[in-house]
């Protein structure tokens, strides 16, 4: 499964932004608990216009946090109606540019916007695509027993099951154990 680019990137940096969370994360604890590490994210997917860098917008983008991570399990009819929600909050305008080594792309709020916004309106464009694709069943939760983080599955066969390789091998063990417990190795 192929988006277009800005789609798939939109995407991925909602899986990293809500895979910070405690149940979700590697560490086992919220891994976006200060404006540093808020800080580092923005690093690995770079946002251009207005960051503050201080503890209010830190909480904002814990509320878009877990607002994106609702929206990504929602039924499609259901994510049209927040989708849409996100949108008109944020009075978006989409409008194409082209900067830095990116090729043109859309983006719908100023610069200026705070950042959560900026990232609910680009997370918003994305599920876009995601709907009118009809392919919510790409938007996943890990099915590791003890995991919720989200994955985008992109492959071709549409059947990637696990947010992490860590994950996958983690259960892949599991059941091995328990058919060797049960004889059938």
């Amino acid at each position: 499964m192929r988006f277009a680019p800005d789609t798939e990137d939109s995407l991925a940096f909602v899986v990293e932004l809500c895979n910070t969370e405690p149940e979700a994360s590697r560490s086992g604890t919220d891994e976006l608990a200060t404006v540093d590490q808020l800080a580092a994210l923005l690093a690995r997917y770079p946002y251009t216009g207005r960051i503050d860098h201080d503890e209010a917008e830190l909480r904002d983008v814990h509320r878009t946090r877990a607002l994106l991570r609702q929206v990504w399990s929602l039924s499609r009819d259901d994510a049209v109606e927040a989708v849409n929600k996100m949108l008109r909050d944020a009075k978006a305008l989409p409008y194409l540019v082209r900067h830095d080594d990116l090729d043109w792309h859309i983006h719908a709020t100023e610069p200026s916007s705070p950042l959560a916004e900026r990232i609910r309106v680009e997370a918003a464009l994305g599920f876009i695509d995601v709907i009118r694709m009809n392919e919510m069943d790409r938007l996943r939760i890990c099915a590791a027993d003890d995991c919720t983080g989200l994955l985008l599955d992109l492959s071709r066969n549409g059947l990637k099951r696990f947010c992490s390789v860590r994950c996958g091998n983690r259960m892949n063990m599991i059941a091995f154990r328990e058919r060797r417990a049960e004889g059938r190795s």
